[in-house]
């Protein structure tokens, strides 16, 4: 009777931790055991392995995304700078190169381009051939541009920062809320600006993890398995967030020149060009007339005296 119950207990016990074994930071990972281990798929026939107690690497989530992309598969939808050299992802989402560590390689590159990345993967260079130097360079801050819906009653502006500092340790696998340095609200605009900083050459947080998640949990569907958005709670009252933008500042500022100008901000500065020399022929021309009528106007008074 006895062993009866042991091996009752020890299936069980078996159930139990097949059940337990997920990966609760990301949805589209597969897990396996006991002991339990986790993989992603980021190509054909290729898993990486993954620890699902952590925020996974941004660079392993793009690959993902690019492959289940390539096979139709559920992936994502079209979704105030704080300094000078501060720059957003206009390039969106890519086949990244990954470090064994889960980190983007400097360079990165497509085909017969290739460009230089920050931590986060955001492209700081213009893009040339593969002749170009990358360094790894650091993304120190992040500016978060949030907007939230409506709500029944105004947001107390002195309780929001707690909020969202509570929201993102709880909902980032208990990250560091002194990081989150800044808040300000507009009220009307329901905008809130959160800064989130770390010292230059700390090298124990990531930022750019939390920024990526962020983006997916309030632009599209979240990406841990447990479906919640990112949501403060100010005196009882969800901020459900409707859009988002990211600002990134680096440690050293990014090689941008006139060629990364997109075709309309050109053809706005050629319009504006043509428009002032236009002008200036104008003038020329006009001041001309004048003195020309005015040479004539003299000998026929002098005729008359």
């Amino acid at each position: 009777m006895k062993m009866w119950i042991a091996l009752l207990l020890a299936t069980l016990a078996v159930g139990a931790s097949a059940q337990s074994c997920k990966c609760d930071t990301m949805k589209w990972g597969t897990c396996e055991g006991p002991p339990c281990q986790c993989t992603l798929l980021i190509g054909a026939n290729m898993k990486q392995n993954v620890d699902c107690k952590k925020l996974v690497p941004k660079c392993y989530l793009m690959k993902a995304e690019m492959y289940r992309a390539s096979k139709g598969l559920d992936t994502r939808t079209l979704g105030g700078k704080p300094v000078e050299t501060a720059f957003v992802d206009n390039d969106g989402i890519y086949d990244p190169e990954c470090e064994n560590d889960g980190k983007f390689r400097a360079k990165q590159c497509n085909g017969t381009e290739c460009w230089c990345v920050n931590s986060a993967g955001v492209r700081r260079s213009d893009k040339g051939d593969s002749s170009v130097k990358c360094e790894h360079v650091e993304t120190y801050w992040i500016r978060l541009q949030l907007t939230h819906k409506a709500v029944s009653k105004p947001v107390d502006v002195g309780k929001l920062k707690q909020a969202i500092a509570d929201a993102i340790h709880t909902r980032y696998q208990n990250f560091n809320k002194d990081l989150v340095k800044d808040i300000e609200y507009d009220a009307d605009a329901r905008l809130i600006v959160v800064d989130v900083k770390k010292p230059m050459g700390e090298r124990k947080s990531d930022l750019t993890h939390l920024a990526y998640y962020m983006e997916k949990d309030v632009k599209i569907l979240p990406l841990f398995n447990e479906q919640a958005k990112f949501e403060p709670v100010v005196d009882s009252q969800k901020l459900e967030m409707e859009n988002i933008l990211v600002y990134y500042v680096d440690e050293v500022p990014p090689t941008f020149t006139m060629k990364a100008l997109t075709g309309g901000i050109i053809a706005v500065i050629v319009v504006v060009v043509l428009a002032v020399v236009a002008g200036l022929l104008i003038l020329f021309f006009a001041r001309r007339r004048q003195q020309q009528q005015y040479a004539k106007a003299e000998p026929r008074e002098l005729d008359a005296m």
